[in-house]
């Protein structure tokens, strides 16, 4: 590979010029971001007002996901293809016109098919920001230029459900998607007007046989993660078959990209870099803790606790404040500080938080729900910044867009493992728990006579059976949303032996150069 000089100079940009690509960039990525996440609280109002069931409206969330996590391995070859201002800006115009039709949408089948056209997308906009804050600040300057990108890509989720309650409840939810016209418009033109042109790789071709399997394979994975628990997982034969098909295509895939004179969708060689490889094994843990706390939270909260949503989304706010003051303090360290070092007090830290959600009950105050936010969001601010610097800092230039790629589907694939697998847990061992306690409320125990006794009511009255099914349903979804914390807990603790692995180079240039091959 040519080791001649880069695509542009980044130490030429002026400050104001650097300003205005990174407000375009991260305008564009927290827009798609957050549309992962603000139209859940939204899906009972759609259900609503397009005729659809509960079970049938969760697809406005599954579409999407699916459809992002299909197109975005695909970001290194549409750069390389058309361009990479000329891909950013067609995403973000298809986003747009997207958003609108998704507001627009009269029935399901609509809202359905216009997500997945934004999943389509959206599903570059996260790499190629990443792929361009690399580029537009220099060496000394990565560690700011990840953690405000960072601070973009973690807090946009975080935040989502309560931007989305407020608007909801406020407005319409039709909102949750026109929010998204003047906000990618203002990005369009930003983005037109700044971003420097990069010249083309004339000459790459597509595998399409590589792109289908592909396809099938993060395609069946997200189905089986997204519908299982609704299906109950392998008794469902749609389940089992998205699995084969999966599976089976995954391997296809795999062996396709060793087959000599082939250029496969992306090169397998880049997992050979271990700080790379190590980096998507943290990020698909962090995805696990991180994502299946936001489900599970707002579940506890409002179904245990009768927080109305716009509380919710208020009292989990914190979380993703702690992430962003993190943030921002890590890309002032960053250079100063070993890699390693940072990422462990951020394990650290978001063990913490982890410890103090498995000791929720339903007699906790709000205080004791907001600190272990503020420890976890903290830990995961810390841990989010320098390990993406870690990924691509010993990785060679010639993979940097199809790396960007990769580490974005990592991200949207862990971020689905947790939900599944925190929602599995909690449906399955609250049934667990409700036939372990109910064994000891019975007519013949003389607690439950003494329990209901200030209340004048006895076990076998209707109403004295009703509140002891209402403590025992209580109690029950309790002890399953403690087992998902301790599993988010264990998902932390795994990182630490991988952080100890990652290489550092502090003190020396970052080779994420982007320079012609």
């Amino acid at each position: 590979m040519s080791q001649s000089k880069p695509l542009f100079d980044a130490t030429k940009l002026t400050s104001f010029e650097r300003v205005m690509i990174t407000f375009a960039v991260m305008t564009a990525t927290v827009m798609q971001v957050l549309d992962t996440t603000i139209a859940s609280v939204a899906l009972p109002y759609m259900a609503g007002d397009l005729g659809a069931s509960p079970d049938q409206i969760s697809w406005v969330l599954t579409s999407y996901l699916v459809a992002s996590a299909i197109v975005m391995p695909l970001t290194g070859y549409f750069t390389d293809k058309f361009g990479q201002r000329e891909y950013l800006m067609f995403s973000i115009g298809l986003f747009v016109v997207a958003s609108a039709l998704c507001g627009l949408s009269a029935n399901l089948p609509q809202i359905v098919s216009f997500r997945l056209l934004q999943g389509v997308a959206g599903a570059a906009l996260v790499p190629l920001s990443q792929a361009i804050m690399v580029q537009v600040f220099p060496p000394d300057q990565r560690g700011k230029a990840m953690a405000i990108w960072g601070i973009g890509v973690m807090v946009g989720p975080i935040l989502g459900p309560t931007i989305g309650g407020w608007i909801t409840e406020a407005i319409n939810w039709r909102w949750t998607f026109y929010v998204n016209l003047p906000v990618g418009l203002l990005s369009f033109f930003i983005v037109g007007r700044f971003v420097p042109r990069l010249p083309r790789k004339h000459g790459r071709t597509m595998d399409w046989w590589g792109f289908t399997l592909l396809g099938l394979a993060i395609g069946g994975l997200q189905y089986v993660l997204d519908r299982g628990n609704q299906d109950n997982w392998f008794s469902s034969s749609t389940i089992v078959t998205a699995a084969v098909v999966s599976v089976v295509a995954f391997i296809f895939f795999v062996w396709l990209s060793f087959v000599p004179d082939r250029k496969p969708v992306f090169s397998l060689e880049i997992f050979k870099d271990r700080n790379f490889t190590l980096a998507n094994g943290v990020m698909l843990l962090m995805g696990l803790g991180m994502f299946g706390a936001i489900f599970v939270q707002p579940l506890m909260l409002e179904q245990e606790m009768n927080y109305p949503v716009l509380t919710t989304g208020m009292v989990l706010a914190p979380r993703g404040i702690a992430s962003m003051i993190a943030m921002m303090i890590v890309g002032r360290i960053i250079g100063k500080v070993d890699i390693r070092a940072i990422i462990l007090m951020g394990i650290v830290l978001s063990l913490v938080g982890s410890w103090g959600m498995t000791q929720y009950n339903l007699e906790i105050n709000t205080w004791q729900i907001v600190w272990p936010l503020l420890f976890q969001g903290a830990g995961i601010g810390m841990i989010f910044v320098p390990l993406s610097t870690a990924a691509f800092s010993t990785l060679s230039p010639q993979f940097a867009a199809e790396a960007a790629g990769i580490y974005s589907l990592v991200r949207t694939v862990g971020s689905s493992i947790g939900i599944s697998l925190v929602a599995t847990l909690v449906s399955r061992h609250a049934q667990v728990a409700w036939n372990q306690l109910g064994g000891g409320v019975t007519i013949e125990n003389p607690l439950t006579w003494q329990y209901l006794a200030p209340l004048h009511l006895q076990p076998d009255s209707p109403q004295g059976a009703a509140i002891l099914g209402n403590v025992l349903r209580e109690q029950a979804n309790m002890l399953s949303y403690h087992d998902a914390f301790v599993m988010i807990l264990a998902s932390f603790l795994l990182m630490i032996p991988v952080a100890f692995a990652l290489k550092t180079k502090n003190g020396k240039k970052s080779k994420t150069e982007i320079v012609p091959e």
